[in-house]
């Protein structure tokens, strides 16, 4: 899994999310991504199509996923998402 993400591309995603989202219980959700924060602001949290992304200190990452097609679909709504970011 080393490198499979680019966090800052991840990242771009989060911040459209939480720009253009709508309110939820823990975040905002856009385009099918919810985003998040833990209470701190350090760990960040994106997830949809049954996966979750949670990004650390010194942009370390996790994935939590259950079969490989949903991660599939969750890093192409990823990138869908961030290039709407890079495009306003």
């Amino acid at each position: 899994m080393k490198n499979e993400i680019d966090t800052s591309m991840a990242l771009q995603a989060f911040e459209k999310v939480m720009l253009l989202g709508d309110k939820t219980e823990q975040g905002k959700i856009f385009e099918g991504l919810e985003a998040y924060t833990d209470f701190d602001g350090y760990n960040v949290y994106l997830s949809g199509n049954g996966v979750t992304l949670h990004i650390g200190f010194h942009n370390t990452y996790h994935l939590d996923y259950a079969q490989e097609h949903q991660k599939q679909s969750f890093l192409k709504k990823l990138q869908y998402v961030a290039k709407l970011a890079t495009a306003n």
